[in-house]
C-alpha cells in the first residue's frame, strides 16, 4: 500500500477549499453560503495540520484549534443573524439581506 504523503493532504485540503469556494461564489442561500465557509475553514485547518505533521511542529495544530474557535463563534453570530432575517423577511436569500431598511 501507497504511504500517504503531505501532497495527498494538501490535494485533499485544495478539493475541499474549492468545493467551498464554488458553494459560496454559487449560491444565493445564506445557510448554503455559511456551510461552505464552513469548508472553505476546514480546507484550510486540513492543510495547516498537514505541514504541522510535515515540519514536525505543533503550530499548525496550535492554529487550527483557534481557527476552529473562531469559527464557532463566527457561525452562531451568522446563524443568530439568519435567524433574525428569517423572522424579518421569511425567507434567507441574499437578495433579501441586501435591503434589510425597517
Amino acid at each position: 500500500m501507497a504511504d500517504i504523503t503531505t501532497s495527498h493532504y494538501i490535494v485533499l485540503s485544495a478539493l475541499i477549499f474549492a468545493v467551498g469556494l464554488f458553494g459560496v461564489v454559487t449560491r444565493k442561500n445564506t445557510v448554503i453560503i455559511l456551510m461552505s465557509l464552513e469548508l472553505m475553514l476546514n480546507g484550510t485547518n486540513l492543510a495547516f495540520v498537514a505541514f504541522s505533521r510535515h515540519w514536525g511542529n505543533l503550530q499548525g495544530q496550535v492554529f487550527t484549534f483557534f481557527v476552529i474557535a473562531v469559527a464557532a463563534a463566527e457561525a452562531a453570530v451568522a446563524l443568530a443573524i439568519i435567524i433574525a432575517l428569517n423572522r424579518v423577511r421569511k425567507g434567507v436569500t441574499l437578495d433579501e439581506a441586501t435591503e434589510l431598511k425597517g
